[in-house]
């Protein structure tokens, strides 16, 4: 599916930037119901002139922080260089660079979200196995906490540790996987009323709705229809309405000052009620069966859709 040339289109379009065929179909669907033109670029390999412009239209860029574990070690990077390839001919990107930068950076996430004057958990970054029990052992004691990867993606290496001990029996064993570019976190485990965390989703910088997720059965919380959900005693996903007013007016406000237009935004809520933002999804999935079950009025792909084609139709009334 890679492209070596591309192709000059004569009527703008709606470009897709991608590496996962399997999450690409309810996306497809969705523009194909709302009429707008459009094609999907698949970033595995290809070569790019930049002495070439690139097509008109409008370039949507879904590339997950997670295309590694399905054998695109190098999807991120290609994404880098054909973004700067847009940027530099002035083309329209939804989630642009510092949407992919965020993506695959969870330290870069944090601290944007901090200048936006969003809460996230204590987190501690590492770099080289040997530190990481001194370091969980002066940042936390004897307290529960959670190791993962700094570019991860779909809950992949997270895990649950009680304290420096279990950490240091863990690196011992054959789960233990260094992250793909070397830097660990060591985060505080938030302890919530229920087994839940909220995935908050936003179109166009806006909200759109949130979803509770059931982490009874660990962190693996792919919301795509493809992922595969362990079965638990309540359904894995339900659409709730809405969110704390004030987070959500920060959440707005951070992806705003990020360049992030199409997210999904978890955080976990503490026995106090104080709301930590732990992750940022530019490459956001829906479930389906949540949004059935929920009667949602716009479902989250049929948004993004309306979205790009406003969008494309905007460039075009720039353009003539």
């Amino acid at each position: 599916m890679s492209r070596i040339t591309q192709p000059q289109i004569s009527r703008p379009q709606i470009h897709v930037l991608h590496e996962n065929p399997d999450w690409l179909p309810p996306l497809a669907a969705a523009l194909e119901r709302s009429g707008a033109p459009w094609d999907d670029w698949f970033l595995v390999e290809r070569a790019i002139d930049l002495a070439a412009p690139p097509p008109e239209g409008v370039f949507y860029n879904r590339m997950s922080a997670s295309s590694h574990t399905r054998g695109h070690r190098y999807s991120a990077e290609l994404t880098a260089v054909t973004l700067a390839w847009l940027t530099q001919y002035g083309r329209r990107v939804v989630n642009g660079p510092s949407a992919l930068d965020l993506e695959i950076s969870k330290v870069r996430q944090y601290a944007a979200l901090a200048r936006a004057g969003v809460a996230t958990p204590r987190t501690v970054p590492v770099v080289g196995k040997d530190k990481l029990v001194e370091a969980a052992r002066n940042a936390f004691g004897d307290s529960r906490f959670l190791l993962k990867p700094n570019r991860g993606g779909k809950g992949l290496g997270v895990r649950l540790l009680e304290n420096a001990d279990d950490l240091a029996a863990h690196l011992e064993t054959f789960d233990y996987e260094a992250p793909l570019d070397g830097v660990h976190l060591l985060q505080d485990y938030v302890v919530t009323r229920e087994p839940i965390i909220t995935r908050a989703e936003f179109v166009g910088g806006r909200f759109l709705y949130a979803v509770e997720v059931d982490t009874s059965n660990g962190f693996e919380l792919c919301p795509a229809d493809v992922c595969s959900v362990p079965d638990a005693t309540r359904p894995a996903f339900q659409v709730i309405e809405d969110i704390d007013a004030g987070l959500k007016t920060k959440l707005e406000r951070f992806l705003q000052i990020a360049g992030i237009e199409i997210a999904g935004i978890e955080f976990a809520t503490g026995a106090d009620g104080r709301p930590l933002v732990y992750d940022v999804n530019t490459n956001t999935n829906y479930n389906s069966e949540a949004e059935a079950a929920a009667g949602v009025p716009l479902t989250g792909m049929d948004a993004i859709a309306r979205y790009l084609k406003g969008e494309l139709a905007r460039s075009e009334r720039q353009a003539a």
